[in-house]
């Protein structure tokens, strides 16, 4: 089954923040996933809103969670930790 890789955030360094962007744009795709929404507009309906909100699908949980453990990842998030706040969650789709 897919899986959807959620991260909510607050950038508070937008230089930075490129950074972490581009390398894990590098990561993600790598380790097949797919942007499905990447800071659009959104209605928060509960809970605390972050500005920009990230959606990729991955082929799994695994694929997922070994983009996120990858050479690549781990130097993109060295730029966004002291440059954003977020979550980040992976949660399996019903397809």
């Amino acid at each position: 089954m897919s899986a959807l890789w959620i991260a909510h955030v607050t950038v508070t360094d937008e230089d930075a923040y490129a950074k972490y962007a581009a390398l894990a744009t590098e990561a993600i795709a790598a380790h097949g996933g797919v942007f499905v929404a990447r800071g659009g507009r959104f209605v928060q309906l509960e809970g605390q809103a972050r500005p920009r909100n990230v959606v990729a699908r991955f082929p799994s949980v695994e694929a997922a969670e070994e983009c996120y453990n990858s050479d690549v990842y781990q130097r993109a998030l060295s730029h966004a930790r002291d440059a954003s706040e977020r979550e980040l969650l992976i949660v399996e789709t019903t397809d």
